[in-house]
């Protein structure tokens, strides 16, 4: 009797794997289509669609055969580092609570979430069905369970922007060269401060009298019990000795992933990346960051003009067309993680595991 189920349910999931996969695709085949074509932007929807598919996988493929094979697969790593210590995070805001996660099953939580980031807004879009599925790892602890996905994911933001903000010290005169490097700190330096101010008042709420009171109001809410216990959890990790040094330690470490995997592909350009190593631990970060906002689809677009803007600076002098191709390389690695995540995603079972 279980059997109609179960195979209706693996249908769907063939399915929405199909379909997501289509859209990471193209996503890869019409930056590479865009690069080879002239007047993109005047072109109907239709014929995008066209120009992808035919164009887009012969001009991704000599992108690639441009790019060393050995440095290629250092940046393949390097993307998946940055996935790994994201888990290793997430362990520790959840220990924080009580919920002691196997490192098997939050990599494959992990890796389900970032299949589905490929097509979500921003680049935090899959955390919504992270959240959907710590949820399910417990029965009585949801809501700490769901408030472990955004702390993780509020603290790897502050922690990237703040690292953004350090190596703006190193590079002062490149900042100050361009005014496109200044806005980009402006923003940066914005997101820093309202998300510090969140991490503040989530986790060292203040006196103890207003509190009590506003969460006095909330639970009279509609689901206003949910809130409280959302918020009284965050004020267990203020209240943890040691643990915002270590998550933001991890974090610190994965933005030097993030920045590795941009070296490498760029030595496999046959770029100077030793030369702009400096900067790239300034810009690399921002860009992601920026690309993290609810924007566009994983932040397509977002990300490709940043780089473009930034390498192609004086101060740095990368081509333009190179630029490009270097964002897109790096996007294309993180897809094909996004497709080992859409292979657990099929065999996913949600379970209660947490108690």
């Amino acid at each position: 009797m279980k059997s109609a189920p179960n195979a209706l349910r693996l249908t769907l999931k063939l399915a929405i794997s199909l379909v997501l996969v289509t859209w990471i695709l193209h996503g890869i085949f019409s930056g590479e289509a865009e690069q080879q074509t002239k007047d993109w932007a005047s072109l109907t929807f239709a014929e995008q669609v066209r120009a992808s598919w035919t164009i887009g996988p012969v001009a991704l493929w000599e992108t690639i055969s441009d790019v060393s094979i050995v440095w290629l697969l250092a940046s393949f790593v390097f993307m998946g580092a940055t996935i790994f210590i994201g888990v290793i995070r997430w362990r520790l805001v959840l220990a924080v609570q009580g919920l002691h996660l196997s490192l098997g099953r939050a990599t494959g939580i992990s890796l389900v979430a970032h299949f589905f980031n490929s097509f979500l807004l921003g680049s935090t879009g899959g955390d919504l069905l992270k959240a959907y599925f710590a949820a399910a790892e417990t029965a009585h602890k949801k809501a700490e369970a769901v408030t472990t996905v955004v702390v993780d994911r509020l603290l790897g933001l502050f922690a990237m922007l703040l690292f953004v903000s350090m190596m703006a010290l190193p590079n002062w005169n490149i900042v100050m060269s361009q005014q496109r490097f200044m806005a980009v700190m402006l923003v940066v330096l914005g997101m820093l401060f309202v998300s510090g101010l969140v991490v503040v008042l989530s986790f060292w709420a203040g006196p103890t009298k207003p509190r009590l009171k506003f969460e006095a109001f909330l639970a009279r809410l509609p689901k206003g019990e949910v809130l409280v216990r959302c918020i009284e959890a965050c004020h267990a990790f203020g209240e943890k000795p040691g643990f915002l040094p270590r998550v933001l330690g991890w974090s610190m470490l994965l933005s030097l992933a993030c920045v590795l995997q941009i070296v490498a592909l760029g030595f496999g350009l046959g770029l100077p990346m030793g030369e702009h190593f400096r900067v790239l631990l300034l810009i690399v970060p921002a860009i992601i960051c920026i690309s993290a906002l609810p924007i566009t689809p994983s932040g397509i677009g977002v990300r490709e003009n940043l780089y473009v803007l930034l390498l192609s600076a004086t101060a740095i002098g990368i081509e333009a067309k190179t630029a490009l191709s270097l964002s897109l390389l790096a996007f294309a690695g993180s897809l094909l993680w996004s497709l080992i995540g859409g292979a657990v995603y099929l065999a996913f079972r949600s379970r209660h595991s947490l108690d």
